[in-house]
């Protein structure tokens, strides 16, 4: 089995992660863009085509699926995405969690980037899921950038900007950036208040993995015929390369590592 996945940058690897745990035998194809990112800024055809090249790198290797691991590339590319790589390669997109948050008790902040926060997109599945839920929008520029440089002094000053935007009194947060479940921690230490009950934070890594198998028909555990090592290609801008080094930073790049090569 070999599931490939895509995203601007390394925020991927949440999503890498939750496949490996899922399936420690398949094969994974982590395709990104640091020529190109940020993609938030760009116009929707700039990001489109960007995201389209991203995905048709991956598509090379002949993966069983393709999960776009990236909120942004969903909102605005995944239809085109889809055209061009259906029915032979199943598109996975990336949706936050809003519903499963807003099924929960308790106000709900949706952390995301400035270009999704506010958007069409994103209103309408605050309309959609949580229409009777006290939702805050908060927007969290630079935090995605710094992730994706462990730039850790930009983590600390990134999160404690959107916590202090962030009512006191919210039960669970949307993390509606890919980027931002690989300091999800630290986001909940940010916002946690001592006299209230645990934060639930709600990312989209294991929805996504776990709909990627059920799209390929393909169970949970490993694969008893199975023993050989599972293979990791990295490909950046197009370009096969060693896993980045500021993945290693994260756990979940680290796991990656730690089974194959990052070759």
């Amino acid at each position: 089995m070999k599931i490939a996945l895509m995203d601007s940058g390394i925020g991927l690897l949440a999503a890498a992660a939750a496949v490996r745990r899922l399936r420690p035998d398949a094969d994974l194809v982590l395709s990104s863009d640091p020529d190109g990112m940020p993609w938030g800024p760009r116009t929707t055809e700039d990001l489109t085509a960007r995201a389209l090249a991203v995905a048709e790198a991956a598509a090379a290797h002949r993966p069983d699926a393709l999960i776009v691991a990236c909120n942004t590339a969903s909102v605005h590319a995944l239809p085109t995405i889809r055209a061009r790589l259906e029915p032979a390669v199943p598109v996975i997109g990336t949706v936050p969690a809003i519903k499963p948050a807003a099924a929960g008790v308790g106000p709900v902040a949706i952390w995301a980037t400035p270009a999704t926060t506010g958007s069409p997109y994103q209103r309408d599945l605050i309309e959609r899921f949580a229409r009777d839920v006290d939702v805050t929008e908060v927007p969290c520029p630079g935090l995605a950038d710094a992730v994706q440089y462990a730039d850790e002094k930009a983590i600390d000053e990134t999160i404690a900007a959107a916590a202090a935007l962030t009512p006191r009194d919210v039960r669970a947060v949307v993390l509606g950036c890919t980027h931002y479940e690989l300091v999800a921690e630290r986001i909940r230490a940010a916002v946690q208040q001592p006299q209230l009950p645990p934060l639930v934070l709600h990312g989209s890594a294991g929805a996504v993995a776990a709909q990627a198998l059920r799209r390929i028909g393909a169970l949970p555990g490993t694969d008893a015929d199975g023993g050989a090592t599972p293979g990791l290609t990295v490909l950046l801008s197009g370009r096969a390369e060693p896993l980045p080094r500021e993945a290693l930073t994260y756990a979940e790049g680290r796991v990656l590592a730690a089974v194959t090569p990052a070759l």
